[in-house]
C-alpha cells in the first residue's frame, strides 16, 4: 500500500509543478472586467431569434460573414476557405472562389470586387471572374496576422480589423485558437486599419484594441465602428469633423462577446454577440497567474464559447433598438447579422447553413 501512496503523491506533485510552472504561450495582463448587467433592460431575454429559416451551404460550414450582391445573390465566407454563393432564393450553394486561407469578413467594394478579410492571408480582393489577389498583408511594417472584419467606404477606402498582432490565426492553429489565446492574455494587441486603393497601402488608424473585431462605416461616412471583443464594447473612430482621428466608446458592458457589426438601414447597426460572457474568465481578470494555470489545463476544461443566439441593432449613439435572442442556441455561435430590405441574414462560426429572418417579422414584433 505504501508504494501506491508514494506513487500517487509523486503524480500529484508532478501535476502541481506542471500547473504552476509549465511554459505557456500567453503572458496575461491584469485588468478589471466591466460590470455585467446580464440579460435585463435592453438585453432582456426573449426567443425572437428562435424561428429562423435555414439555408444550407452544401459541403461547407462556418459562414462567418455574409454579403448580398445587387442582383440578390448571397455570398458567404466558409471555414473551408471558400466563398460560397447561393441564388437569391437561398438555393443552389456553389463554391465560387477559394481564398487559400480562412475568409472571415466580406463586403462589396464600389468597383464590384468582393473584399475579404482573410485571417490567414490578409486583405484580399476577388474580382467578378473569381480571381483572388492580395491587397495588403502588412500595415506600417507590421504583418497582418489576423484580418477579421471589413467594410468598404463610398470613396473606395477599405476599413478592416487586425484582431491580434501577437496571436496570428494561422500560427495559432486556427481562428478560434488565436482568439482564445488573445482573450486569455488580454493585452491590447488589435488594431483598426484602412487600405487606400489610390496608394495601395494599408495604415493603422487605431491601435491598442483588445481583440479588434467587427467593422462598420456609418451611412454618412463620418465615422467607423469597431468591436473591441475583449472589453465587451464597441468603439467609434471619427473620420471627419472636429473629432476626426479620435476614438470613443459608443456602447459598453455588453452581456456577450461582440463579433461582427454591419451597417443596416435607417441609421442602425447590427451587432452579433457570439457568446455570453464567461463568469470564470471575468472573475480572473485581475489574476494573471490563475489565467496561466487555466491555460495549462486540457482544452476541454478551459473557458469556451457557449451557444446562445443573440443579435441586436443599435443606433449611432449606442442605444439598443432591436434585441433578438435564442437562449437555446438553435443556430449556434452567431457571428454576424446583415440586413437587406427583405431579410436579416445571420452567420455562424460552426453551422452548415446561413440563417435568415424576414425583416417584416422583426418590424412587426418591434
Amino acid at each position: 500500500m505504501k508504494p501506491v501512496l508514494i506513487g500517487l503523491a509523486l503524480v500529484f506533485l508532478a501535476a502541481m509543478v506542471y500547473l504552476v510552472s509549465w511554459p505557456v504561450a500567453i503572458d496575461p495582463a491584469a485588468w478589471t472586467a466591466p460590470r455585467n448587467p446580464g440579460y435585463v433592460g435592453p438585453f432582456e431575454s426573449n426567443t425572437r431569434l428562435a424561428d429562423l429559416e435555414k439555408l444550407p451551404i452544401g459541403e461547407f460550414h462556418g459562414p462567418e460573414d455574409i454579403a448580398v450582391a445587387e442582383d440578390g445573390r448571397i455570398f458567404a465566407a466558409s471555414h473551408e476557405g471558400w466563398i460560397v454563393t447561393l441564388d437569391p432564393d437561398g438555393r443552389n450553394p456553389v463554391g465560387w472562389a477559394e481564398t487559400g486561407g480562412r475568409p472571415l469578413g466580406i463586403d462589396f467594394a464600389p468597383n464590384g470586387d468582393l473584399i475579404v478579410a482573410d485571417a490567414f492571408r490578409g486583405l484580399l480582393a476577388i474580382g467578378p471572374d473569381a480571381t483572388v489577389r492580395v491587397l495588403a498583408d502588412e500595415a506600417d511594417g507590421v504583418a497582418i496576422r489576423y484580418a477579421d472584419d471589413v467594410d468598404c467606404a463610398e470613396d473606395g477606402r477599405i476599413f478592416f480589423s487586425d484582431a491580434s498582432t501577437r496571436f496570428g490565426a494561422l500560427e495559432s492553429g486556427g481562428t478560434m485558437q488565436g482568439s482564445l489565446l488573445d482573450l486569455m492574455e488580454h493585452r491590447p494587441n488589435g488594431r483598426l486599419l484602412v487600405y487606400d486603393p489610390a496608394t495601395e497601402t494599408a495604415t493603422t488608424l487605431l491601435a491598442g484594441i483588445s481583440f479588434a473585431n467587427g467593422v462598420a462605416v456609418s451611412p454618412d461616412q463620418s465615422f467607423v465602428l469597431v468591436n473591441e471583443t475583449g472589453m465587451y464594447r464597441v468603439l467609434k473612430y471619427w473620420l471627419t469633423g472636429p473629432k476626426a482621428g479620435q476614438a470613443e466608446v459608443v456602447i459598453d458592458e455588453l452581456p456577450g462577446f461582440p463579433d461582427n457589426i454591419s451597417t443596416g438601414q435607417d441609421g442602425r447597426f447590427w451587432l452579433a454577440l457570439v457568446s455570453p460572457r464567461n463568469r470564470l474568465l471575468d472573475s480572473m481578470s485581475d489574476k494573471p497567474f490563475l489565467r496561466k494555470v487555466v491555460q495549462r489545463l486540457p482544452s476541454m476544461l478551459r473557458p469556451k464559447a457557449q451557444p446562445y443566439g443573440h443579435v441586436v441593432a443599435i443606433d449611432a449613439n449606442g442605444a439598443v433598438l432591436v434585441n433578438l435572442q435564442d437562449p437555446d442556441g438553435g443556430y449556434p455561435i452567431n457571428t454576424t447579422a446583415v440586413e437587406t430590405g427583405d431579410y436579416l441574414y445571420i452567420g455562424s462560426l460552426v453551422a452548415p447553413e446561413i440563417a435568415r429572418l424576414p425583416m417584416a417579422s422583426i418590424e412587426s414584433d418591434g
